[in-house]
């Protein structure tokens, strides 16, 4: 498993967590929004008239309407990014991470703009009579690129797994065994007994069930965070002033944090910014294009306030309560999960500056000290004088070793820093937290007490679950593209059966592995979309003529 982790993390390393995945990114919504005058912000409520209906005409084309298809692309990135995404961010970057989060979505409004609006224009009518969209069919109709196509519906399908499935069972898994103790596997089972009723029944009742599931879980969402915020009121000003003086200076080593430079929190805020919303992705193109619309770029703007509500509201929503209840740097007792974790050579101590400085430059790459090979004796569940253990890039502390529940005596062995835990076998103790039991226990911060974990565990719950719904439809609509409509059966079955098997799998290994799944969608769209910008250029005049033609009496943007 740790070799495999590992595996998975030299590719990510070098594609979606590498500094270039992220300029490019970044780069190129920076670049559609000065071609396009800043589009997120000129015709943001054009975007809100259009979402109620204003510019629909009879007779207009689609599987379904505006709201519809921006509540389903909605329901496919308010997931666990949201929750758990955003506290792995804190947790690796610092407060800084939230801003660059901020920033990814204010270009990513206009990059989600440009994607929807190509890909609606270029849309077909699948075999079935439904209709079948997405970045693969302007790559190629208008591109005439049919193998970088193919490589986009593949990684499409890749990425529904790695990105609308394993994470999202895993997270809700967890979760639910936190707050209530039920096991994981059950959870998994139900829900994917739950997904298969809703996806075997295509996009008309997932657009249904959508439609009714995504403004219900974020007004519950949005109340139980305001109440903890609203509770630790005195770290509002705090918090905001975090966000801001460490984007300049990094986030220096506090509690048990061992520190976070700029290059870092950019890295993860940019990264986790796009697993939330997806905007370049190309994910949500494929269900705005299953909706009624004759002006590609009347969807464009719709799908235009998908980071706006994903990022910029819930993300900074959820950022907000981690930083004003202060848990994202303080140690608290959990279960090790042996992928985050790593025995020293030696003993090393937070308190002393030389040390906690070097423990830092290990985090971040820029040290390298000897990790600890051969065994260590455990005698009735404590570690006989062990070297020093991080845990979620924090030193462990007060460690407790069990077997089944009892305390282990035994023997437990490290290679290359690494354990083997014998069957049965769990570590416990105190360090940090990260991904959903972060959010979970931030949640708590108030007056709710530990009820308001439920928040968390249902809002997660509601979250992913729904996630899953709109990226088994991404996927099918890939698996379309490539094998026709024939394999969208046996597509279905397999993310039923992943979505199941990834509820008792390590989340470590699920995370890296989305990470990878989403540079393999987001860099053929990227690519495309740039080599279209002319074009996107003529569609957004030609949408304004039409729509001053049609309302002459009311002010249009001037392009």
């Amino acid at each position: 498993m740790h070799q495999l982790n590992e595996f998975f993390s030299l590719i990510d390393g070098y594609i979606g967590g590498s500094q270039w995945f992220v300029f490019l990114l970044l780069g190129t919504g920076l670049f559609f929004t000065v071609y396009l005058r800043f589009p997120q912000f000129r015709y943001l409520k054009h975007s809100f008239r259009i979402v109620r209906g204003k510019f629909d005409k009879e007779g207009d084309v689609g599987d379904t309407s505006h709201f519809q298809a921006l509540t389903t692309a909605l329901s496919g990135t308010v997931g666990t990014g949201n929750i758990a995404g955003v506290a792995l961010a804190v947790h690796l970057g610092g407060p800084a991470a939230l801003f660059w989060m901020l920033m990814t979505a204010a270009v990513g409004m206009t990059t989600k703009f440009v994607e929807v609006t190509l890909s609606h224009k270029y849309r077909e009518i699948a075999e079935d009579g439904s209709i079948a969209g997405g970045p693969m069919y302007y790559m190629k109709n208008r591109l005439k690129m049919p193998w970088l196509a193919a490589i986009f519906a593949g990684a499409a399908i890749l990425s529904s797994f790695g990105t609308g499935n394993l994470p999202q069972i895993n997270s809700i898994s967890n979760a639910v065994y936190a707050t209530f103790g039920i096991e994981r596997m059950i959870t998994g089972g139900v829900l994917a007994i739950l997904l298969a009723a809703v996806i075997l029944g295509g996009i008309k009742r997932i657009a249904k069930v959508t439609s009714r599931l995504v403004p219900f879980m974020a007004f519950f969402y949005f109340i139980g965070a305001l109440a903890v915020i609203v509770y630790n009121y005195e770290n509002i000003l705090p918090s905001l002033y975090a966000i801001v003086h460490d984007l300049f200076s990094g986030t220096a080593a506090t509690g048990g944090f061992l520190g976070a430079g700029l290059a870092f929190a950019f890295n993860r805020g940019v990264n986790r910014g796009l697993f939330s919303n997806e905007a370049g992705q190309g994910s949500a193109p494929i269900a705005h294009a299953a909706a009624r619309a004759h002006e590609p770029v009347s969807e464009g703007l719709v799908a235009l306030l998908e980071p706006f509500i994903d990022t910029i509201i819930i993300c900074m929503l959820t950022g907000m309560v981690l930083l004003a209840s202060g848990v994202w740097k303080e140690k608290h007792l959990n279960q090790f999960q042996t992928a985050d974790m790593v025995a020293l050579a030696g003993t090393y101590q937070e308190s002393d500056p030389e040390d906690a400085a070097l423990l830092y430059d290990f985090l971040r790459g820029k040290a390298s000290p000897e990790l600890f090979d051969g065994k260590i004796p455990v005698n009735q569940g404590l570690l006989v004088n062990p070297p020093t253990i991080l845990h979620a890039r924090s030193v462990a502390e007060e460690i407790r070793v069990s077997l089944r529940g009892a305390p282990y005596s035994g023997e437990i062995t490290f290679a290359r820093g690494k354990p083997t835990l014998p069957d049965g076998v769990t570590l416990t103790g105190k360090s940090l937290l990260h991904s959903a039991p972060l959010t979970n226990l931030a949640f708590s911060q108030s007056w709710l007490g530990k009820y308001g974990t439920y928040i968390v565990t249902f809002g997660l719950l509601l979250f992913a679950f729904s996630t899953a719904i709109s990226w088994s439809y991404y996927g099918d609509r890939a698996v379309t593209y490539l094998f026709g409509t024939k394999g969208v059966f046996w597509y279905r079955i397999a993310f039923i059966a992943g979505f199941f098997i990834a509820s008792f799998t390590d989340t470590t290994i699920i995370w890296t592995l989305s990470g990878i799944a989403i540079a393999l969608m987001t860099i053929p769209n990227l690519f495309g979309i740039l080599m279209l910008h002319k074009e996107m250029k003529r569609e957004v005049r030609l949408f304004w003529k039409e729509y001053a033609d049609r309302y002459p009496g009311e002010k249009v943007p001037r392009d």
